[in-house]
C-alpha cells in the first residue's frame, strides 16, 4: 500500500446515480465524527508524528481538512450561483507550514469541521438532480460540475482519516 494514499487514487464514478449521490452525502456528513473518532485520545506527541516519511503531522492532516472542505464549500457555492465560475486554487503544502497548522489545538479545526459540513450538508441534500450538472472551472484540472465536487471531497474526507487511522495501527496506538 502507498501510505501516500491509503484508499487509493480518486476516481470519478462512470455512472452516476441517486443512490451514489446519496452514499457520497452521507459519508461527506459523517467525516467530522470520523475524524474525531480517528484522533481520539492521541496525545501531542502523537499528533505531531507524521503519517509518513516526509508527510504532514497528524496535527497538520486534521487542520487540512477542513481549510480543504472550506475551500470547496465556497466553490459548490459560486458554482451555483454564478455561470461557470473559474475557482482558486490554493497552495496546499504552504497553508500547512502556516503556524495555525503546525500548533492550534485540533478541537478548534474539528470544531470547525463539525460546524462548516453542517451547512455543506444543507445545501448539498438541497440540490435538485440537474444542478449537480452545473459548472465550474479549475484552472489546473479544466472544466468539472458540482457532481465531481461532491465525490472528489467525499473521498477526500476519506482519504486524510485514512492516514491517522493507518498511523495508528502501524504505530499500534
Amino acid at each position: 500500500m502507498d501510505p501516500r494514499y491509503p484508499i487509493g487514487n480518486f476516481e470519478m464514478p462512470r455512472q452516476i446515480t441517486t443512490a451514489l449521490r446519496q452514499q457520497a452525502m452521507d459519508e461527506t456528513a459523517a467525516l467530522p465524527a470520523k475524524m474525531r473518532a480517528a484522533v481520539k485520545g492521541l496525545n501531542e506527541a502523537q499528533l505531531d508524528t507524521p503519517y509518513r516519511a516526509d508527510g504532514w503531522t497528524v496535527r497538520q492532516v486534521v487542520h487540512h481538512v477542513p481549510d480543504s472542505h472550506l475551500n470547496a464549500y465556497l466553490r459548490l457555492k459560486l458554482a451555483l450561483t454564478e455561470d461557470k465560475p473559474t475557482i482558486k486554487p490554493y497552495d496546499q503544502v504552504a497553508w500547512s507550514r502556516l503556524e495555525d497548522s503546525k500548533s492550534t489545538p485540533i478541537e478548534v479545526s474539528l470544531a470547525l469541521l463539525s460546524a462548516m459540513h453542517a451547512r455543506w450538508d444543507r445545501i448539498w441534500r438541497s440540490l435538485k438532480p440537474e444542478q449537480f450538472a452545473r459548472p465550474l472551472i479549475h484552472p489546473e484540472s479544466g472544466e468539472r460540475t458540482i457532481d465531481w465536487l461532491l465525490f472528489l471531497y467525499e473521498w477526500h474526507g476519506r482519504h486524510h482519516t485514512a492516514h491517522i487511522t493507518e498511523l495508528r495501527k502501524q504505530e499500534g496506538w
